[in-house]
């Protein structure tokens, strides 16, 4: 049998009452960002919010995470689709990659079909910068308005 992947999750504090249900379901379906796993068996090893700005909680919960066998930590599409989006998603993927010596992965849930009618409409992402930190949760109109 295959080694499983370990992965944290890492959401937005704006969210810290979220139970998880969409990137739980995402990470069952093998939808947005969780799609690179759709041949591998996962464990989900954390799952906790940033601990708001700047991102107080991002060097414990990375450790956290790392000690319970995470190769990859997820950032939360919940970063990405907030109003505004997280500032530090950069910052956090250099610093969790570098200090940790793990994969970061922007993204865990298909974008959901009102944050992009919202985000296009006013021009959130129209900088080139945003395509790759989009590209994992980015799915067909079906899967994004499922995800509403």
């Amino acid at each position: 049998m295959a080694e499983k992947t370990k992965i944290g999750i890492i959401i937005c504090d704006r969210y810290r009452r979220c139970a998880g249900g969409k990137c739980l379901r995402a990470l069952r379906n093998r939808e947005g960002a969780f799609s690179i796993y759709a041949d591998e068996e996962v464990e989900l090893v954390g799952y906790t919010t940033c601990d708001g700005c700047p991102g107080g909680n991002i060097e414990y919960a990375g450790e956290e995470m790392v000690k319970n066998g995470a190769t990859v930590i997820h950032l939360a599409t919940g970063l990405v689709v907030g109003y505004p989006p997280c500032p530090y998603i950069a910052t956090f993927k250099a610093f969790l990659e570098n200090r940790y010596g793990v994969k970061v992965v922007v993204g865990t849930h298909p974008i959901p079909k009102k944050y992009l009618d919202m985000h296009t409409a006013l021009g959130t992402w129209e900088d080139a910068s945003w395509a790759p930190l989009l590209e994992p949760t980015l799915a067909d109109p079906e899967t994004r308005a499922a995800y509403d």
